[in-house]
Formats: structure tokens, C-alpha cells, sequence
């Protein structure tokens, strides 16, 4: 069977996350475009209430209240999707979970937690999808992050567990490959996105946490997960911002080394004292159905990079006219 994807408005779109920040965001976005969808979330609240806000705009929506720790709850998300409409298409590993400290500081229980959501849970989700998707052909998308290439002081586990998506990533992608699955596997690697993370994050701070700059919308991301849902897409780098961190860190180790050490705790430093923080959200779930925290002064709305990425024909034709329109313009030689 040859890999062939579907538009958006024949599939069946599986996210888990759903309630924050990039999924919530995607499962807005997939909507419009006419997917009907299976939402997945630890708040069984939010959930109803994202569903009927989809269902009065028109669309076909239902959620699974599930943690994606648990493979038990994760198989129940695919079985209750197959029940509904018979199939799914795409199936989107988003959830994930934050802690900001030193690796030093942060105890046993809060790492373990951390790894069982953001790695464990796309490992879950992974394996499930797979199971259904190698004899009915679709899209597996893992969201990543910038710091799998490089990581971040103060985002020691976070980073380690990202890390690990991607190498769990590439190797599944050759594992299918090898067995001539119809499947396309997506690695979304986004730069910092203003979404609920850093609100929801544990903070082992002495000042409330924030990600560094620049800050992208979370639709930036929506958009290059559902073109992956809909072309075949090795890798996609949301923002140039991380793009950039992953060659730095590969040609200058040492020099990007220094400069996260001068720079990258102040950057993850508000001056506002750390009681002022939220509950986190690393055990049970908190407030939920925003898309952005509201905290960020200037946001990227979008990515000049991720959308010659993700439309490299725009790109090209934008390129061509300009180089053309700057040769019009170019002042002839005298002869």
C-alpha cells in the first residue's frame, strides 16, 4: 500500500493535549478546515467544553479524557475513535508537560512524572496510532522542541525527554520505512511559543518562570502540524529561532555553551516572586481552554521560515519575483 494522505476535510484528526496552547490552537484550526476530531486531555471539563464549542460551529468533534502516561488510557483513545468513526487518519502527540529548575534541584518524583508525559506519552501514543495506521495508512505527529537539538539550563529534563522524542522518532521512522508502512512520520520542533506552558510549568525559581525570546504564536505551530497531516514531512522547525540554536549547536558546541551560561537564566526570569505562580498543573490538571498566556509583550505571528518550509513553491515564486524585479530596477550599464 503506497502512503497517501488525505485533505483535511475527509480525516479523522486525533490530538492529545488538546486543551492548551498548541492543541488547542490545532484542534480550532483542524476544525475549520473541516476534520472531524478526537480530542484527548486529562480535564474532562475542558473537554466538554471545547466539544460543544466545535459542535455549534458545525463540526464533528468527541473527546476521550485520558493522561498518556498510562498506555491503558492511550489504547482507549484509539479503540473510542475507531468505535466513533470507524478509522483515524492522523494522530498528533502533543500533550506534554513542564518543569522549570536545575537539573540538581529537581526531585525523583517531579522528573519521573515529567519523562512519563512528554516521552513515555509520545512512545503511548506512538505505538497505538502505529498498530492502526500501517494497515490504513496516515500521519504520526510527535511535537518535539528546539531544545532536543540543544538543551537549555533550567530546562534539564524537559529537554532530556524532548531529546529523547527525537531519537525514538527517527528511529521508528526507519523501522516503518523498512516494513513499507503508509505512514508519515512528522517531527514538529517548535522554537519558544506563547502558549499556557510556562503558567502550568513547576517552578523550582526564585522568580516565575518564562521562555526565552523571540516568542511565536501557537498557531504557527497549528499550521505546520496540519500541513504535515497532509504532506509527507520528515522534520519541520516552527521559527527560525530554533532552526538556528540546532546549527549553532552543532558547528559551535562550546560557543553556544557560553552564551546560554551569560544569558539564558535572566532570560527565563520574570521579576515577579515565585508565589505569585499558578498551580502547576504536573499531577492533576488546571485551568484550561487558552490558547496563549497573555504574558508576552510581542509575539511572532508567524514564521518566515517555517512557511518556505512548509510551501516551498510560494517561497521560490516570492524569491524569483523579487530577483526579477531587482534586475528590472538595477540601473543599465553605459556603454
Amino acid at each position: 500500500m503506497g502512503l497517501r494522505l488525505k485533505s483535511l476535510s475527509n480525516q479523522v484528526v486525533v490530538i492529545t493535549g488538546a486543551t492548551s496552547g498548541i492543541g488547542l490552537s490545532t484542534a480550532r484550526m483542524a476544525a475549520a478546515h473541516g476534520a472531524r476530531l478526537v480530542l484527548a486531555a486529562r480535564n474532562e471539563d475542558a473537554l466538554q467544553q471545547l466539544v460543544e464549542e466545535l459542535r455549534s460551529q458545525g463540526s464533528e468533534a468527541m473527546y476521550v479524557t485520558a493522561d498518556v502516561g498510562l498506555i491503558a488510557d492511550v489504547k482507549v483513545i484509539a479503540a473510542r475513535a475507531i468505535e466513533r468513526f470507524g478509522t483515524f487518519d492522523t494522530w498528533i502527540n502533543n500533550a506534554g508537560v513542564g518543569v522549570f529548575g536545575k537539573v540538581t534541584d529537581v526531585i525523583s518524583e517531579d522528573r519521573q512524572r515529567l519523562f512519563d508525559t512528554d516521552f513515555w506519552g509520545t512512545v503511548h501514543g506512538s505505538q497505538v496510532a502505529l498498530s492502526h495506521l500501517k494497515t490504513h495508512g496516515g500521519a504520526l505527529i510527535n511535537v518535539g522542541s528546539a531544545f532536543a537539538d540543544r538543551a537549555a539550563p533550567l530546562h534539564g529534563y524537559y529537554s532530556a525527554a524532548k531529546h529523547a522524542v527525537k531519537g525514538y522518532t527517527d528511529s521508528l521512522r526507519v523501522e516503518a520505512a523498512a516494513e513499507n508502512f503508509p505512514v508519515s512520520i512528522t517531527l514538529i520542533s517548535p522554537s519558544s511559543i506563547d502558549t499556557m506552558f510556562p503558567v502550568h510549568a513547576k517552578n523550582y525559581l526564585d522568580r516565575m518562570p518564562k521562555l526565552p525570546p523571540p516568542m511565536y504564536a501557537p498557531e504557527t505551530v497549528a499550521k505546520a502540524i496540519l500541513y504535515a497531516a497532509q504532506h509527507s514531512k520528515r522534520d519541520i522547525y516552527v521559527g527560525s529561532a530554533g532552526k538556528l540554536l540546532a546549527t549553532a549547536a552543532y558547528q559551535a558546541p562550546r560557543l553556544v555553551d557560553k552564551a546560554m551560561e551569560m544569558v539564558m537564566f535572566a532570560l527565563q526570569k520574570t521579576d515577579r516572586p515565585p508565589e505569585e505562580q499558578p498551580p502547576h498543573n504536573l499531577y492533576q490538571p488546571q485551568r484550561d481552554l487558552d490558547e496563549r498566556s497573555g504574558r508576552t509583550a510581542y509575539v511572532q505571528e508567524s514564521s518566515w521560515y517555517t512557511n518556505a518550509i512548509t510551501h516551498p513553491a510560494v517561497s521560490l515564486a516570492l524569491v524569483a519575483g523579487a530577483a526579477a524585479a531587482a534586475a528590472a530596477l538595477w540601473p543599465r550599464r553605459r556603454h
